[in-house]
């Protein structure tokens, strides 16, 4: 999120310093129990997760879904700058995946960078596979529950950074049944700051929880993403930004269907379609 001159206030800031930052706990988790995994190894943990969440990301290819942004500025309570747009992520008959807009008003905040249109793509259903492992130290910090699940917790930091990419960096809990990722909390990195002599364009993100739930009773995908924060501008002061981003009408696309006929195959169906939003169920963003 980048700070506009003091003479234009009105902007928002996405998606604060995250190499050690304080976790907010919430109602649904547990103690944290610094015990280490029972019958296996933490090593174990990673290379089965890492292993799942690799096929995870394969899988949620294949899904289309719909995707609710809201992002505010506040001054106070009241909403000085407002972003917000619908979209459905869907497939055409060949299988390319494809993005229409179904809700997209004109935005009164628009400081809105490259990075944060990237993180709310790509960072906030962060996922963490063997592809990426590499880039990234885990630090295991024990076990504890989130709602009905028992979680292996890991604190996550980019290795290094590369020039024009982005990395997540937080705590990530991970389910000790099906080892994928069910929550995570912390903030899309690095931030981008003023150079030694005070000069240049800051970009600061805020931190943020995305929750999982289980689709077609086998993968956990990213369902609620949620940042309220303050981000503190060496130029322009304080920012307070608050995010949704909601996902929502998951539905696999790509399958054939058989039809038969005393028992013999006719036909194959298309594999996919655009889905029409006049006939599905309008999420509208709430107010």
């Amino acid at each position: 999120m980048r700070r506009a001159p003091l003479r234009n206030l009105l902007l928002v800031g996405f998606l604060t310093l995250c190499v050690v930052f304080p976790l907010q706990s919430s109602a649904d988790e547990g103690p944290l129990v610094k015990d280490q995994p029972t019958g296996m190894t933490v090593d174990d943990v990673i290379k089965r997760f890492t292993e799942k969440e690799k096929e995870f990301k394969t899988e949620r290819e294949t899904y289309g879904y719909r995707q609710t942004v809201k992002a505010e500025v506040l001054d106070g309570d009241t909403v000085t700058g407002e972003y917000r747009q619908v979209f459905d992520v869907s497939f055409d008959d060949k299988g390319n995946k494809i993005k229409y807009v179904v809700f997209a008003p004109q935005p009164t905040a628009t400081n809105m960078t490259k990075e944060d249109f990237d993180d709310i793509e790509d960072r906030l259903p962060f996922t963490l596979s063997t592809d990426e492992l590499p880039d990234y130290n885990l630090l295991y910090v024990g076990m504890q529950n989130e709602d009905e699940l028992r979680c292996y917790v890991f604190d996550v930091a980019p290795k290094q950074f590369e020039k024009n990419k982005r990395y997540f960096q937080g705590r990530i809990w991970v389910d000790d049944k099906d080892f994928q990722i069910v929550k995570n909390y912390g903030k899309s990195v690095p931030d981008i700051h003023l150079n030694k002599k005070g000069k240049g364009q800051e970009n600061l993100f805020p931190k943020y929880t995305t929750w999982r739930e289980q689709i077609d009773g086998h993968y956990w995908f990213p369902t609620y993403s949620f940042a309220d924060d303050v981000l503190h501008f060496v130029q322009g002061g304080d920012m307070h930004v608050r995010e949704s981003v909601r996902y929502t009408n998951y539905k696999k696309f790509g399958s054939k269907t058989k039809i038969t006929y005393e028992g013999k195959e006719i036909e194959n169906a298309p594999k996919g379609s655009i889905p029409n939003p006049d006939n599905q169920s309008q999420d509208k963003p709430k107010k």
